[in-house]
């Protein structure tokens, strides 16, 4: 992944992700500044995303879900890097109408001229203060969250311990836990990672078979940041990542789960399965030299499911 020092950028980060021990450690984003007070205009922020990120899933989740499209455009970079890294086109679906960039790297050095920092997405960017807001995906996602005046609190006071709970446990075992697998330089440190991830999804699992959210009867912040990457699991972690224990589609519960999920059309809107394979298989020195694509598998998200009922039984 690039990296920009003293604004200027670098396709390879001399700082690695893996330590000595082949353990892959996810470095801190660099901008995390707050939301400025509303009220708002439509198109007062603009976010750069892309469709098979799962950080940047998180955010279009939120948008989507609070109904925060007049309120964000955005920018999607094409499904594969490149050694530029994320990439635009010069208009159509992978343009960016804020700045007209054409690698992500720009949009970045406009944050500041001598910007030091990993190149990466979701980025918020303030039309009205010419800023940039954060590329932190958690803090976005409960900024967003929480506005007043647009869509569901997807993090109410009430629910606030039990969300951060399930966060707090949800991306070190399994968000980010599908990476240290994949991206492992040992078979200690990919063992450690893979045992995380199924362990969490057994929980969870548990957990799911009387609950039908995270959090009970109510769709919250936690739901979303666990659901894209379920959304990604059966069709990239568990071939490219080697997280192939069980699929997704062998949880019942996990997998009802993420077709209730699923069946909100807002929802649905934002999961792009071969946008994923593109991306995950894109051609890579350590684990995927040739750089191609799987066919499948074919996956039925619009398969019935019953959750509903469980509503009841936990309200």
């Amino acid at each position: 992944m690039g990296v920009m020092i003293a604004g200027v950028y670098h396709v390879d980060d001399p700082a690695p992700d893996t330590s000595l021990d082949g353990a892959y450690r996810r470095q801190a984003s660099t901008i995390r500044n707050a939301l400025p007070n509303g009220p708002y205009e439509p198109g007062r922020f603009h976010l750069y995303a892309a469709w098979n990120c799962p950080w940047a899933h998180r955010v279009l989740l939120t948008r989507a879900v609070k109904g925060l499209e007049e309120l964000i455009t955005v920018a999607y970079a094409r499904p594969r890097r490149t050694p530029d890294g994320w990439v635009y086109d010069t208009d159509g679906d992978y343009a960016d109408p804020l700045f007209g960039v054409t690698a992500l790297h720009q949009a970045y050095a406009k944050v500041d001229p001598a910007y030091t920092g990993r190149i990466t997405v979701p980025l918020l960017w303030d039309r009205a203060e010419n800023l940039a807001v954060s590329n932190e995906s958690a803090d976005l996602v409960r900024m967003l969250g929480t506005l007043e005046g647009y869509g569901p609190n997807l993090a109410p006071p009430e629910k606030l311990d039990q969300i951060n709970a399930w966060n707090d446990k949800i991306y070190p075992r399994l968000n980010n836990g599908v990476y240290r697998a994949g991206f492992a330089r040992t078979q200690e440190a990919y063992e450690a990672g893979f045992r995380d991830v199924f362990t969490m999804l057994d929980e969870i699992e548990t957990h799911l078979a009387t609950n039908r959210y995270l959090c009970g009867d109510e769709l919250t912040e936690a739901d979303l940041r666990l659901f894209a990457t379920l959304a990604r699991f059966d069709v990239a972690y568990h071939y490219a990542f080697r997280c192939n224990l069980r699929r997704l589609v062998d949880y019942p519960h996990l997998w009802g789960y993420a077709r209730d999920l699923y069946s909100r059309p807002e929802i649905a809107r934002t999961v792009k399965p071969d946008i994923y394979k593109a991306g995950y298989f894109s051609p890579s020195e350590l684990r995927n030299p040739l750089g191609i694509v799987p066919l499948g598998p074919h996956i039925n998200w619009a398969e019935p499911q019953d959750r509903v009922s469980l509503s009841s039984a936990t309200s």
